[in-house]
Formats: C-alpha cells, structure tokens, sequence
C-alpha cells in the first residue's frame, strides 16, 4: 500500500506506479496529452493495479468510441473474476467505471460522490463528477458537489487551483456570476495551465455581454496551447462566439478556419463545437460556404453510437444542416431502438428530449418552420438533460426565434425576443430583431424604443 500525492492509499506494492497515477492525473486536469502515456506506465510497474485500470478505463471513455466497449468489458469482468484485496475507495470507483460503460451516468455519479463523502480530495472523482454532471444537464449538482469537497482544500494541497476552476463553472451555471469570476481568475492566477478555469471565465463575461473582454480574455494562439489536448478548440470556440455576438464575422470565421478546423483528422473531427459555431453564424446571415460538408459526413458514422445525447444532438445537427435529412431520420429510428431497449438515464434522456430536438432540427433545416415551432415551445426550457452549459443551449434558443420569425409567428417570436433582450442586454442584433418584429406587429413606439437600443451599443461610446 502507497499513497498518492495527496495522501490517499492506492493498492499496488510499486511507489512509481503511484508516481505516474499522479502524473497522469495532473496532465488530465490541465488538458495535456500525456494522461495515457503516464496510466500505461503505472501499469507496466503494476498491472494487478485497480486504480489504474480504473483510470485507463476512465480515459477510454472519454474518447466516447463505442469501439473502446469491448475491451473495457473484458478489463471488468476480468477484474471482477480477480476479486483481491483492494479498498473502498479503489471499489467505487471500479462501481463508477462499470455503470458508465452501461451508460448508467446517474449511477456512475453516485458512485463518484460516494468515493468525495469519504475521500473528498480525490481529485479523479470530482473532476469526472464535475464532467458528467454537466453532460447529464445538473447544474444544482454540479454546484453542489465541489461545495461539498472544498472544505477538504487549501492552497496546500495539490490540484487546489482545479478545485477552484471546477467551482467558478458551477457557479456560473448557476448564475452566480460574481462569485465565479472571483473563484475563477483565482485558478487561474494559482495555476495559468487550466483551461477549464480559464474557460469558466470566459462564460460569465459571455452571460454579461462583454465582448470584447471575452475576446481579449481567450486570446491564445495554437503556439500556447501547442501541448494542450482537443478541449483547446472548446475554448476557442468561445472567442469565435464573441466575435458573433459582436458582429466581427470575418473574425469569427477565421477562428473556425485556423483554429477549430486545424484540430480535425482521420481520427477526430470535432462536430459538436464546430456544427454549432457554424448554425449560429448561418442565423445571424452568414454564408458558411462549404464548412459543413465534412461534418456531415463525419456525423454520418455515428449515427449509431448514443455515447451521449449531447453529442447525438450536434451529429444531427450537422446531418440536417447540409440536407441530408435520410440520415438524419435514420438516426432518429436508431436512436428510438436504443431508447426503446434501455433503462439508462441516456436511454431515457433520449426518449424524452433528444429525438424531439432531433425532430425539430429536421424540420427546421427541411424549411418546415411551424413544425419546429410546435416541437420547441413547449420544450424550449427543458433541455437541459441533454447536456452542455447554458451557452451551449442557447443555440436551439436562437434556432426557436428565427423558427418562429420565419413562420411568421410573431407573438411567438415577441416573446422569445423580449426574453433574449432581457438576459443579453448588451447583443445588438437582438434589439434589432426585437425591433422589427414588434414593427411587424404594428407596435411602432416599442419598436423604435428597440431600435435605439441597438442603435446606442453600435455607437463607439456604448464599445
């Protein structure tokens, strides 16, 4: 038995083992690359160890491959038939491990906070609840779960600068927008590496319109990100988004082009950040040229792999949006037998939100704009099972309004304006909006009132 470097026994009889675990933690904390590398080693020191197959388990996952099923299955039953000596905290997470390769997020989560109730500084543990709270759309959770581990840390203990960063996101979820931009630069001053809280920054100045200082916030070039993993492009898909809400479309297409579309390869094409930065430049009137071809016929092998709803959404999104409406129905259909034969919280999440998102993106890209207006109302405020932050969301926000505009809903479309002016004050193009819907509408004296709004935050006094 050794411990870890902050203090927590893990099962193996080989302190370098141990040594290398913590490396492969921190690296994955900081979006590095070598995360697998170091996990591969602690195993060749030991291979009967739990934890770290536990953690190359965890880091398969993350890969979200239904290709990587198989092997993780093999690694579990053999470590079940192996039985051993190991703790409760190696148990949990071996519990995790298994109820995530079902799909079972619910009860992976469980397993997670039951492993912080007894060993709160088990980084691992918080950092994958953390990711899979947000994935599953729990926000209160997401809060919750840090709030509950962080009288464990200071600045003395290592990894305390994550903590940070993992609470300034969940207080930005959650509106506390302050509170976040304090917990979040202080991750950052503790340690400039961590993108994750550099990130959750990014998103309170984002939820309060300043744009400019987003964009001045996020300015990293590939060069200083050079030994940083895929969630770099997350991070500059949110400069790109505040050059949209700027207007400064020129810009925002040159951060797909150099920055997002650089990350793709034969092994990886990143449609989740990429569908969705393109779908709101084509609202706001841009031409995208031919930027979803590739998407598309990415998204189009994997419209069996429901991994995650969140990621089911975005493939259909870019299926839909360069017209190939037979895929996109194809994948509904899977999607309907996964559902139908699951009891997960996927399955589940999938029957209940995904397929009638799915629908409605469909219908809404086929030109059949009062379909997706009769699919979105109701539902407009209950996506969030499917994952992703509220920034993210906002996009099937921005999809309802120009449905409704384009059906020629206005009532419909006044009220999702008079929403989005008042959560997004400072966005131009909302006024505008706003104002020539309640012009249609004959309200001539709130439409001009909306009119000068945006035209005040165009003048370079409102910059």
């Amino acid at each position: 038995m050794h411990q870890d470097v902050r203090g927590l026994d893990v099962t193996t009889t080989s302190p370098k083992a141990v040594a290398h675990l913590d490396l492969a933690v921190a690296d994955y904390l900081n979006y590095g690359t070598s995360a697998s590398a170091e996990v591969k080693a602690a195993l060749a020191e030991d291979p009967s160890c739990v934890l770290a197959q536990c953690y190359r388990g965890y880091l398969l996952m993350m890969l979200e491959n239904p290709a990587v099923f198989p092997k993780l299955r093999q690694t579990l039953a053999e470590l079940e038939q192996a039985g051993g000596d190991i703790t409760e905290r190696e148990r949990l997470h071996l519990s995790a491990l298994k109820a995530w390769v079902k799909g079972d997020l619910m009860n992976a989560c469980l397993a997670w906070e039951q492993v912080l109730n007894q060993w709160p500084q088990d980084l691992m543990a918080l950092k994958l609840h953390h990711t899979m709270a947000f994935y599953t759309g729990r926000n209160n959770v997401l809060r919750a779960v840090v709030a509950g581990a962080l009288g464990a840390w200071d600045e003395a203990t290592p990894g305390y600068s994550h903590v940070q960063g993992m609470y300034a996101y969940a207080l930005e979820e959650c509106g506390a927008y302050a509170d976040a931009e304090r917990w979040g630069r202080a991750a950052v001053e503790g340690n400039p590496e961590d993108l994750w809280a550099i990130h959750s920054v990014a998103h309170v100045m984002e939820m309060q319109g300043r744009f400019d200082e987003g964009a001045d916030w996020l300015d990293y070039s590939r060069d200083d990100w050079a030994n940083k993993n895929f969630f770099k492009a997350h991070v500059w898909w949110h400069r790109g988004l505040f050059h949209i809400v700027a207007e400064n479309y020129d810009r925002a297409l040159r951060v797909f082009d150099e920055d997002l579309s650089s990350l793709n390869s034969e092994t990886y094409i990143d449609v989740s950040n990429q569908a969705a930065f393109l779908k709101r430049l084509q609202i706001a009137g841009v031409d995208v040229g031919n930027r979803w071809d590739l998407l598309a016929e990415h998204s189009a092998t994997r419209i069996h792999d429901h991994i995650l709803p969140f990621r089911d959404a975005h493939f259909c999104l870019a299926l839909a949006a360069k017209g190939r409406f037979d895929t996109a129905r194809e994948q509904i259909q899977s999607m309907a037998v996964f559902a139908k034969d699951g009891e997960s919280w996927n399955a589940r999440t999938t029957q209940a939100v995904l397929i009638p998102l799915c629908e409605a993106m469909i219908a809404y890209e086929g030109g059949d704009h009062a379909k997706a207006c009769d699919i979105l109302w109701p539902m407009r405020n209950e996506l969030a099972p499917i994952g992703g932050s509220l920034a993210q969301r906002d996009l099937f926000a921005q999809i309802l309004i120009d449905a409704a505009v384009r059906a020629g809903r206005l009532p419909m479309a006044r009220n999702l304006l008079s929403e989005r002016v008042a959560l997004f004050p400072r966005g131009r193009r909302g006024w505008r909006e706003y104002g020539k819907v309640l012009a249609d509408l004959g309200e001539l004296d709130l439409a001009a009132k909306a009119h000068r709004s945006a035209e005040t935050l165009s003048s370079p006094a409102a910059a």
